[in-house]
């Protein structure tokens, strides 16, 4: 029976051995694994940033785009678009007179302002009708005139109404 229990003894320390080989393996194993999970997060990591950095610098260069034609579009020098802001303005809240501010024309836009909030108030909206009319008429008439006729006529020649 010694023998036995020899042989049982070396059987269990053989297989306490592998055990200990395999439960290292698979600690190795382990290791590597976490190793190339934080190169992987430290590559995403890396490219994350990049992207913000690319889309931040996008953002910029589209919002000074954007910055650049709205002051064209609002300043002095482009009659072209000052006639179609102006014009579209006129056919869409032109009872409100806001084509006349745009164009420079303060006196106006406010007696168009008030005629329409206050006399349309009292008038049950007359007053306002009345004032959409207009700015749908001068609305058409800037768009169908050329830019060198509207910028003579309206920025030049400062006519106010028609």
């Amino acid at each position: 029976m010694s023998d036995e229990k020899k042989d049982l003894g070396d059987k269990a320390e053989d297989a306490f051995d592998k055990a200990k080989e395999t439960a290292k393996d698979l600690g190795d194993k382990a290791e590597d694994a976490f190793e190339n999970a934080k190169e992987s997060a430290k590559e995403f990591s890396e490219d994350a940033k990049e992207s913000a950095k690319e889309f931040s610098e996008s953002a910029k260069k589209a919002a000074n785009e954007f910055t650049a034609g709205a002051k064209e579009a609002f300043s002095g020098n482009g009659g072209e678009n000052k006639k179609m802001l102006a014009g579209i303005l006129a056919i869409i809240l032109g009872s409100l007179g806001i084509h006349k501010f745009i164009l420079g024309y303060q006196k106006e836009g406010i007696i168009m302002l008030v005629i329409t909030l206050v006399i349309g108030f009292f008038t049950c909206g007359i007053g306002a009708s009345a004032m959409g009319i207009v700015g749908l008429i001068e609305g058409i008439i800037y768009l169908t005139k050329s830019d060198e006729e509207f910028y003579n006529t309206y920025q030049v020649g400062k006519k106010p109404w028609f």
